[in-house]
């Protein structure tokens, strides 16, 4: 004998909308995608704070690995300095010190650089939420 078949069952997601939601939910994206004037005043906006910071970091840098050579051939005493039997302070610097002035600058620049991200992410949807300081997405007060 064979069983009876049961009866069709429709299947539907409880998500028919979704497509709906993420149009509402996301219209800067959608912006920036299809390449219209307010997607190319976000991307304006965020790439000249990338550049910003480049520019900041690259000055910093250059100012570090060549201004201490340069300091030390303009004064002429400076490289001869001596802290103990065998050690100049020129050696000291170069060899010491400036390793973690370079990794304070290369943590300070990503830092920026998530910050800057941070704040266009948050441009971008919308969102008013206070960072964790308090203030809101502009640095100020909520």
């Amino acid at each position: 004998m064979t069983s009876p078949t049961p009866p069709r069952v429709r299947i539907t997601s409880p998500r028919r909308d979704a497509a709906r939601r993420s149009a509402a939910v996301r219209p800067s994206t959608r912006e920036i995608d299809e390449d219209t004037g307010l997607g190319q005043v976000y991307m304006r906006t965020y790439l000249r704070g990338l550049r910003r910071l480049v520019a900041a970091a690259l000055g910093s840098l250059a100012t570090l690995l060549v201004g201490l050579p340069l300091a030390f051939a303009l004064v002429p005493g400076a490289a001869g300095l001596r802290l103990g039997p065998g050690v100049t302070v020129a050696w000291l610097l170069v060899g010491v010190v400036i390793y973690p002035a370079l990794w304070l600058l290369g943590r300070a620049y990503a830092r920026a650089v998530e910050r800057v991200e941070r704040d266009f992410t948050r441009t971008v949807a919308g969102d008013d939420l206070p960072d964790r300081d308090g203030s809101g997405p502009t640095g100020g007060a909520p």
